[in-house]
């Protein structure tokens, strides 16, 4: 099984917390190397987290963004891609944080673009090294509700912007206690590839057996086992029906 991780400052988190279980694979997937086609050897993407997503993607002007320097176009533009092909393909894709955002924004929603400056908590981290801790409520009869077997719990945090509109297609999973959506995943996933994004960073959190790490990648990777068998079965009829003719 083949898991693409997009690149970012703390890539190793994200690789250490997959390779470490039975026979998952990791691609790294680089803006920087533009080689677009490793994408399409992934049986499943994860987005990862990292810098700020360009205002221009969700219709707001560069100066409303508190550190607008903190921004790399070549990775927004890669992602954007990314994202059209993991749709236009059905591929199971898992978003961390920044993958939240993007994904958000790409099926047409909104980002607050600095949470602090809207009288929300701080939801950053503490200090460099040591993520901020909080709750979060999960909405009863969600995919997340059923993966973690929880309603709620205590999650990690490292962020200062958030979903604000919701995205077409998607649906809030989960709040934390001052309003911040900390999950989205498919309103309606009947027929549709695995998508679910979370807002907080379940491949470093301190307790890597919670529901709202271990269970998510657990659920994520049986998702894409069983997206990879499907793949495989229809792969040997077409095969099976190519010879017979």
């Amino acid at each position: 099984m083949k898991i693409g991780l997009t690149a970012c400052g703390n890539y190793q988190f994200y690789h250490d917390w997959f390779v470490r279980e039975p026979g998952v694979a990791v691609i790294k997937l680089d803006a920087a190397d533009h080689d677009f086609d490793l994408v399409k050897t992934c049986d499943g993407i994860v987005l990862t987290g990292g810098q700020d997503i360009h205002p221009r993607y969700y219709h707001q002007e560069t100066g409303d963004i508190p550190n607008a320097t903190a921004i790399d176009e070549v990775r927004d533009v890669f992602e954007w891609k990314l994202l059209t092909y993991i749709q236009e393909n059905q591929v199971p894709l898992l978003g961390i944080c920044r993958g939240l955002q993007i994904t958000n924004v790409f099926f047409g929603g909104t980002l607050i673009a600095d949470i602090p400056t809207i009288g929300k908590n701080n939801h950053s981290k503490i200090a460099e090294g040591n993520d901020r801790y909080h709750p979060v409520a999960v909405t009863a009869g969600t995919q997340l509700a059923g993966l973690s077997g929880m309603l709620s719990g205590t999650v990690n945090s490292a962020h200062h912007q958030a979903a604000g509109d919701i995205g077409r297609g998607l649906r809030a999973a989960a709040f934390s206690d001052d309003g911040i959506v900390e999950a989205l995943e498919r309103s309606d996933p009947c027929g549709m590839a695995y998508l679910l994004l979370v807002q907080w960073h379940p491949e470093r959190m301190t307790d890597q057996q919670s529901p709202f790490s271990m269970g998510i990648k657990t659920n994520f990777l049986a998702a894409v086992a069983a997206g990879s068998l499907q793949k495989s079965e229809i792969s040997n009829q077409k095969s099976v029906e190519t010879q017979q003719t």
